[in-house]
């Protein structure tokens, strides 16, 4: 069971650096946004207590991507849950032990696994593994996965491999994804980052996506 509840099905990817700009957007969009995806750009620019701040307006998932070694993965885990943290994003190609590793260091903070990447270069490496990678996850016992909005038919192959887990879809905006066709194909959550946090008015985009999406 996830701890992220679905309002309106719209994930903010906040990938700004300039931390001050952060908590503005994060604070102006929090009514529309049911959670918010911090990656390293910003951790880097601002450390891991940007975090903490932003789990005042949002749930907080780190896509940190996390792959390596179980100890090392375990590790990682641990300390993104001790900031307060509500999810972790993982890679699945790194083996069931590393991932069901980040499962069991989470401690009922959501695991997310990446099986198929949005981007063009996703087709090269992921897309073709994708079918074992959400194996993997489903045997892992993760709460969910990430599926590309920029391959809706992607979303509705792997639903059928994941049953009732969570899919988590970036691409939408920048990338060129809508993100009513990807929850049509099954996304339970549109991941969405500069068509908002670089918008004029990112409060008014959010809404805008998030009556896309039709949650709202």
């Amino acid at each position: 069971m996830s701890g992220i509840r679905r309002r309106t099905g719209l994930i903010l990817a906040l990938d700004e650096t300039d931390p001050e700009r952060a908590l503005s957007v994060a604070r102006s969009v929090n009514k529309y946004v049911d959670a918010i995806k911090v990656n390293y750009p910003l951790v880097l620019s601002a450390g891991m207590e940007i975090v903490e701040s932003l789990s005042k307006f949002a749930p907080v998932i780190c896509d940190f991507k996390v792959a390596d070694i179980p100890n090392t993965n375990r590790l990682i885990v641990e300390q993104v849950r001790k900031r307060g943290a509500s999810g972790i994003i993982a890679h699945a190609f790194v083996g069931s032990d590393s991932l069901k590793a980040c499962v069991d260091a989470a401690e009922g903070m959501d695991v997310f696994a990446v099986t198929e990447m949005s981007h063009p270069g996703g087709m090269e490496f992921t897309a073709r593994l994708a079918d074992d990678l959400a194996e993997t996850a489903v045997k892992a016992g993760v709460s969910g996965i990430i599926a590309p909005a920029t391959r809706p038919e992607r979303i509705k192959h792997l639903r059928k491999i994941i049953g009732e887990l969570l899919i988590l879809s970036p691409g939408v905006g920048a990338q060129g994804g809508s993100a009513r066709s990807a929850i049509e194909a099954g996304a339970d959550f549109i991941i969405v980052g500069r068509a908002i946090y670089k918008s004029e008015d990112p409060e008014e985009s959010a809404r805008k996506i998030a009556e896309e999406i039709g949650f709202i």
